[in-house]
């Protein structure tokens, strides 16, 4: 098995970035989980080596670009959680997916109170609790994307 998949990473950061720039309808939309930052806390957790906080910071960065945010903002708040979920990456990935969906939740939480800090700083704050929904949805879906990523890397 190759322990750093930095093809299927790059692959993968691809198609999530994809899946969280798709034009959905509003109450799709809402509800749709951060698919880039998922696969880098996955990539973070399993390969944190190949992934780790450059591929966060990147991550963060192509978020920028494409949803017209404050440049640099979702690439601090990327970086800052993949920090954190390398540094503890083997503590994380000890636990069964139910107790590590608990982690990316509080991981998901953090990286979205920092862009939230970073939005009220820089004069633009988006007070509507909806903006959180899409945290709970990600910590729901954890399971499926470990499932689905490490499909994609498994020695066959």
């Amino acid at each position: 098995m190759n322990r750093e998949p930095r093809g299927w990473m790059i692959f993968s950061a691809l198609v999530a970035l994809f899946l969280s720039v798709l034009p959905l309808p509003h109450w799709l939309e809402v509800v749709r989980p951060a698919f880039l930052v998922l696969a880098v806390l996955y990539f973070s957790i399993t390969a944190p080596r190949a992934g780790g906080i450059g591929l966060g910071f990147f991550a963060g960065l192509a978020i920028d670009i494409f949803q017209g945010s404050v440049l640099g903002q979702h690439a601090l708040a990327l970086a800052l959680v993949t920090y954190i979920v390398v540094r503890e990456h083997q503590i994380i990935r000890s636990k069964p997916a139910l107790q590590q969906s608990l982690i990316v939740f509080f991981a998901l939480l953090a990286y979205e109170f920092v862009s939230f800090a970073i939005d009220g700083w820089t004069g633009h704050p988006i007070t509507n609790p909806l903006r959180w929904v899409h945290t709970l949805t990600g910590a729901l879906i954890w399971p499926l994307v470990i499932a689905l990523l490490e499909r994609g890397h498994s020695p066959r």
